[in-house]
């Protein structure tokens, strides 16, 4: 069941704060690696878990990560941030922390804004707010014959 709009907003809004008061060049989780956007964070659902690892389909953001990418280790790293496509993942290849940093800054605040205007309704697909719609005459005839 997908976790209302208004409280991925809230996530997303609470890491968008974490970006812009901490930043992950900041985050001293693990000191042996660079900080890992969504997952050195609290929006992730095993950040600083003791206990036995939730998985990652029971994660509010797995609705912005593409359905061939959900079955990933860390799903998280294989959502689209930039217009062309690219991921957290791609960005971790071959962009600087800066950089990085900068292109979900500005994501996440697009996306924020998009949940935030989108009727109560609206269904998130990947990173694109979707309304429901009943089917057109056209697509019940086809799906009947």
């Amino acid at each position: 069941m997908p976790i209302a709009n208004r409280d991925l907003v809230q996530i997303l809004k609470a890491e968008l704060n974490y970006l812009s008061e901490v930043g992950y060049g900041q985050a001293q989780k693990a000191p042996r690696r660079a900080p890992l956007v969504f997952e050195d964070t609290p929006s992730c659902i095993n950040c600083d878990s003791k206990r036995e690892p939730s998985p990652c389909s029971e994660c509010a953001l797995i609705q912005l990560v593409p359905l061939e990418s959900r079955d990933e280790k860390a799903p998280c790293r294989h959502i689209p941030i930039t217009s062309d496509g690219e991921t957290i993942m791609d960005l971790y290849r071959y962009s600087s922390q800066a950089e990085l940093e900068n292109v979900l800054g500005r994501w996440l605040r697009e996306v924020i804004e998009e949940l935030e205007a989108a009727p109560p309704d609206a269904e998130v697909r990947n990173t694109k707010v979707v309304q429901q719609q009943a089917p057109d005459k056209s697509t019940e005839e086809q799906l009947v014959n």
